[in-house]
């Protein structure tokens, strides 16, 4: 059998982020329910940019689904919300220990008059957007 004696690969692998907007991680409490329904279930908000959130979830949501929600977080002393519609991109099992059981990726589809103002709000101020490849990623 004969050996390969060609020079080792330059080539590596490069990740390329494809989304528009930059994730902020941010910690926070959410409520949602079916578009279709009224009955209201609790959530965790991992994190979020202006395209879309990162949620954890205690029950499994089909992909497609249409959520109604409502994100609480404190504007100085007083607390306030996001409202808005989403869809349900993909969903899978959170893959550590966690709040939720299973893990979803929201697209946002509309928002209440003036939220998506407050949305860029709290973006700002909750955070810096997360740097690919940087240790403090992989806790």
């Amino acid at each position: 059998m004969e050996e390969d004696k060609s020079p080792a690969s330059r080539e590596g692998l490069l990740l390329v982020e494809r989304r528009r907007h930059s994730r902020i991680s941010v910690e926070l409490p959410f409520d949602y329910s079916r578009v279709e329904r009224s009955e209201d279930h609790r959530g965790i908000l991992a994190d979020a940019s202006e395209g879309g959130l990162l949620v954890y979830l205690l029950e499994d949501i089909e992909i497609g689904a249409l959520l109604r929600i409502e994100i609480l977080f404190a504007k100085g002393t007083e607390l306030t919300t996001i409202k808005a519609i989403v869809k349900v991109v993909w969903s899978d099992l959170a893959a550590k220990t966690c709040w939720g059981e299973y893990r979803c990726g929201l697209q946002f589809l509309s928002f209440y008059e003036g939220d998506l103002k407050k949305l860029k709000m709290v973006l700002r101020e909750f955070g810096q957007p997360r740097k690919w490849g940087s240790a403090s990623n992989l806790k």
